[in-house]
């Protein structure tokens, strides 16, 4: 009898083992069980993760580096003993930031939009992206395209929740930023084969990269002829003229309208029948390098179209990915969270730049009056991602050596075609950066002569 016990015991025992040996390989074997069987989501939420696991816990890990709060360390970055390192904010260093160099120049120059970096981490688990190593390893989706139908129809869900563009009965492109598109947009406008280029104008000041780029490519049917005042009044304008329109300006923050009209012009401009975006102004992504263009008539889409595929086959589909899933978290709320926190920041850095230069005879800055919010339907005082600042004295004839020696890093006017006496500071840069502008700003103006007591 006892012996027959045993035996049962042991057959039980086997069985018990038996049994957790297959639930311990199912879960492991990823999305099929031993024999094949289909998981749900439910299934695979429930039991946990197969390939992905060791992707999450990496992107975990590089998230994980606080960096004192004054830097930021990510995936493809150095790495030392297997941890990312942190890459520290301009003025700090040391291996986890924490070191203030008391020295360093304040940079405004550059416009990185970090300031929206604090919205993501908020948005962690609903903005990242797994991707698997076979993702989309063709040149084309399904539909033999470029360009990802999904990620299509939540741009355009997108313009009609915010109400900045119509972008019914128009076509669309993708590409890589918006500087792709617009040489690729100069190309579709421009003559072909025609003894007579067209010419490029843009109002001064206007970004640089608008003039950089049509001399750099040389074609022989555009050629940039300055600035559009010059050919406002002109009579000899028989060629075509494509005009640059930006709104809000890079650098001086204008919401600028068409100079030039007639049947021979064209231009790029937001309310036009091209318009051009890109998702670095929207979400903050600069290096991400996405941006799309809508447009009307057939034969201009089809040149750019054709311009685009010559150039780089379409726009990564990796890239894509990520903008969809972006844009995803900003349309579920139709965009109200990301743009009021983008405007509370810069409300806030503005009011601290105009109460620190209030102070000052010496320095002035651009005046842009209130314009109604299409979007949140009031009336709002402009906060610009650029302050376009002038130096007022008469001697202080270059602006830029002036906040240079000040240890103040901007971009002097000359680049942008304006008069020396202006300097373009970013305020769209991480905290610690503006926080720095602010503090070297407040030093210089406390050493002018006369200087209001703030």
């Amino acid at each position: 009898m006892a012996r027959s016990e045993g035996t049962v015991y042991k057959l039980c025992l086997v069985c018990s083992v038996l049994v957790n040996l297959f639930f311990g390989v199912n879960l492991y074997v990823g999305r099929r069980g031993v024999w094949g069987w289909k998981r749900s989501n439910d299934e695979v939420r429930v039991q946990g993760l197969s390939w992905s696991r060791t992707a999450a816990a990496e992107a975990e890990l590089a998230a994980a580096e606080e960096c004192s709060g004054h830097g930021r360390a990510f995936l493809d970055g150095i790495m030392v003993d297997g941890r990312p390192v942190c890459e520290c904010s301009t003025c700090y260093g040391g291996p986890d930031c924490s070191l203030f160099l008391p020295s360093c120049s304040a940079n405004a120059n550059g416009g990185d939009p970090l300031f929206l970096e604090p919205f993501w981490k908020q948005h962690a688990e609903s903005s990242a992206v797994v991707v698997a190593g076979w993702h989309r390893m063709s040149y084309s989706f399904i539909d033999e395209t470029t360009l990802s139908k999904e990620l299509e129809s939540l741009i355009r869900k997108l313009h009609s929740q915010v109400g900045n563009a119509v972008t019914d009965g128009k076509y669309i492109l993708f590409g890589a930023g918006s500087t792709q598109l617009l040489n690729a947009a100069v190309h579709a406008l421009s003559p072909h084969n025609s003894s007579l280029p067209a010419s490029v104008v843009a109002s001064i000041p206007y970004y640089a990269l608008y003039q950089m780029q049509i001399e750099f490519f040389d074609s022989a049917d555009c050629s940039f002829q300055g600035d559009t005042a010059r050919w406002k009044n002109a009579t000899n304008t028989t060629g075509d003229i494509i005009e640059f329109v930006t709104a809000p300006n890079n650098p001086d923050g204008l919401l600028n309208e068409a100079v030039l009209h007639g049947p021979n012009v064209k231009t790029i401009y937001d309310h036009e029948d091209l318009t051009i975006f890109t998702i670095s102004k929207l979400t903050g992504h600069a290096g991400s390098r996405f941006g799309w263009a809508f447009i009307r008539n057939e034969e201009v889409y089809e040149r750019m179209a054709w311009y685009l595929e010559l150039n780089t086959m379409g726009v990564s589909r990796d890239t894509q990915l990520r903008a969809l899933k972006l844009l995803k978290v900003i349309v579920e709320d139709g965009g109200r969270e990301i743009f009021e926190f983008g405007y509370r920041r810069m409300t806030k850095r503005w009011d601290r730049l105009r109460k620190t230069l209030s102070m000052s005879t010496r320095f002035s800055l651009q005046k842009i009056p209130p314009e109604n919010c299409t979007f949140f339907q009031k009336v709002r005082d402009p906060t610009p991602a650029y302050a376009w600042v002038k130096c007022e004295r008469e001697e202080d004839r270059n602006c830029i050596e002036i906040l240079s020696a000040a240890k103040i890093i901007g971009r002097g006017g000359s680049v942008f075609h304006d008069d020396e006496r202006y300097v373009r500071l970013s305020i769209i840069r991480s905290d610690d950066d503006f926080d720095a502008l602010i503090s070297r700003l407040e030093r210089l103006v406390s050493r002018e002569d006369g200087a209001k007591t703030m």
